[in-house]
This record gives structure tokens, C-alpha cells and sequence, in this order.
């Protein structure tokens, strides 16, 4: 179970303020102006926030248990478990439409990028080895939890370590691991979209492996989209965590989507055919461009 990706994009900015020619700098582009205020009425009482999170407390502590004793299937049937049950925690629904694979080997899932609630999601919806950033690698806890279960950690601070990390993830593929991937390269608040990245479909491609969209979308339980569940702009884990307890209720709508064959295309190809499949149920457009381009939001949505 791993964290989200880094809060900034690294993306080449033409004429950034802060940069030289041809430097690569991180681009905030969610952040607190996307979250809504809740109304009166709109958060959880503190008995109930309590209960989640002792329950997310149990279910993190019998989680390093089953995944330090258990190897192979018998572990991810229990990571399985253990997301379904974090989320339950939570007080997010999951509603699942579709496997994440159905086919013999590999396969490469691709998903849009809200919250640390879409990693849980997909380590819900079936077996899968998800990219994190090299830092969760470090961090107390969830570090350990994430390499046992196959994490497979980016160096994104930079282009030195992507060939590397194609490689890494291709030859998982090969394996016949799924692998998901978040090509936005960060959390967005779902009323604005990140440009597809191109990059990791060449480990597709490489492997001959299918390509999986997967579209993500929060909703409050009278089935309104909501920003409120998203992990943006300086928020902490913790702040984050606390928001989402503090819902009434959320439910994470994940759609699986066709597959995209490795002979689709080239890898741009690829990452445009994902994106529109993608954008179909989210509604918002995911652009496949060389250089970062955001989506611009509409106003904030209040919930």
C-alpha cells in the first residue's frame, strides 16, 4: 500500500520565473483554493472520527503482521483485504467495476491521480505492484510495508534514473506482475486534470504487455463529485487523513476500462488513447503534451 506521488510535477517550464533555460522544476498547481469548506452539518461528530481512526490503527498493525508472515499469493490476498478494510476504516466506500486484469502475463494499469484513497483502491481491486516515490522508501512504517509488498520505487527528482525505472518496471511486466502507474505524477483535486506522461508506457511496450486505464472519481454518498477526499497543495498525510475521516461518508467510484494492446501505437499513442479513455468517465480532459500544461478548474466546489 503506497503513498501518492510527489506533491510538485516535474515538468520543463519554458520561462518559469524561478528557473534557467532548460531546468526542470516542481509546478504546484491544486491546492487549498480546490478543497471545499464543509457546511454545517457536513463532518462527522469526534466519537465517530475516533472510531475510524482507531480502526485504521488495528487494521495498519494487522496488516505488517500478515504481510512480514505471509509470501506470495497468500500475502497479496492480504493486502487485498487488508485496503478494502482501510478504506472501510475510513469511511470510503469502494465501488469496483471491472478487474484490474483478466488476461495470462502482465499488464500495465494506468490510473488518474486524487488521493492516497486511489492506492488503497487499486490494491483493493485485485494483485498489483504500484510505483511510489524513492522517499516513501524511508519512511517509518509504510516504508517497510511498501517494499515487502513489491513496491517498486522512482527517483523523480530528475531524468538521470528513468531509464532505469523503465527497465525496473518492464521487467516486472514481463514477470507477469500488473503494475500501476499514476502518469500525472501528482495528486489533483478531480475538477482539474494532469498531463499523461509519456514515459511509463514505454515499459508496455517494451514488454508487450496491455495497457489497463483505470479512472478514478470521488463522490459524497448522494452520488456528487467532490474535491473533498483530494491530497493537494501543503496539506500533510495527516491533514489529509483527518479531512477524509471527517467526511460523513466518501465513495471512490473505479472504473476499469478496455485494454490497450502493446501494438496500439508508440508511446505517445499510447498515453492519448489512455487519456481519452480515462477522461470519459472522469469528464475532465487529461492532456498528452511535451510540456506541462494544467488543466484550468472551475471555480471551487462546496460541499
Amino acid at each position: 500500500m503506497t503513498l501518492p506521488a510527489s506533491r510538485g510535477l516535474r515538468a520543463r517550464v519554458s520561462g518559469h520565473p524561478c528557473a534557467p533555460a532548460g531546468a526542470w522544476v516542481p509546478v504546484p498547481v491544486c491546492g487549498p483554493q480546490c478543497l471545499p469548506v464543509p457546511a454545517d452539518g457536513l463532518r462527522t461528530g469526534p466519537v465517530r472520527f475516533a472510531l475510524r481512526l482507531g480502526s485504521l490503527v488495528a487494521v495498519l498493525a494487522v496488516t505488517l503482521v500478515g504481510v512480514a508472515l505471509l509470501r506470495g499469493r497468500a500475502q497479496q490476498r492480504w493486502v487485498r483485504a487488508a485496503a478494502a478494510r482501510s478504506l472501510r476504516a475510513a469511511g470510503v466506500q469502494l465501488h469496483t467495476a471491472g478487474p484490474l486484469h483478466d488476461g495470462p502475463g502482465g499488464a500495465l494499469v494506468v490510473a488518474n491521480h486524487l488521493s492516497w484513497i486511489d492506492v488503497l483502491a487499486l490494491h483493493a481491486a485485485g494483485p498489483i505492484r504500484m510505483q511510489a516515490k524513492r522517499e516513501v522508501a524511508a519512511w517509518p512504517v509504510i516504508g517497510g510495508l511498501a517494499a515487502r509488498i513489491g513496491t517498486l520505487f522512482v527517483d523523480r527528482t530528475g531524468l538521470r534514473d528513468l531509464p532505469r525505472t523503465v527497465a525496473a518496471t518492464a521487467d516486472a511486466l514481463r514477470a507477469g506482475a500488473v503494475v500501476g502507474v499514476f502518469p500525472e505524477g501528482t495528486t489533483w483535486c478531480g475538477a482539474a486534470a494532469g498531463t499523461f506522461r509519456r514515459a511509463g508506457f514505454q515499459a508496455a511496450i517494451d514488454a508487450r504487455v496491455p495497457v489497463r486505464p483505470v479512472a478514478l472519481v470521488l463522490r459524497l454518498p448522494d452520488g456528487t463529485a467532490t474535491p473533498a477526499g483530494a491530497f493537494v497543495g501543503d496539506q500533510t498525510l495527516w491533514d489529509s487523513l483527518c479531512r477524509v475521516l471527517s467526511q460523513p461518508g466518501l465513495v471512490c467510484e473505479l472504473t476499469v476500462l478496455p485494454a490497450i494492446g502493446p501494438d496500439a501505437g508508440d508511446r505517445r499513442e499510447l498515453a492519448t488513447a489512455t487519456a481519452a479513455a480515462v477522461s470519459g468517465v472522469t469528464g475532465v480532459a487529461h492532456p498528452v503534451v511535451a510540456a506541462h500544461r494544467p488543466v484550468p478548474h472551475p471555480e471551487p466546489v462546496a460541499a
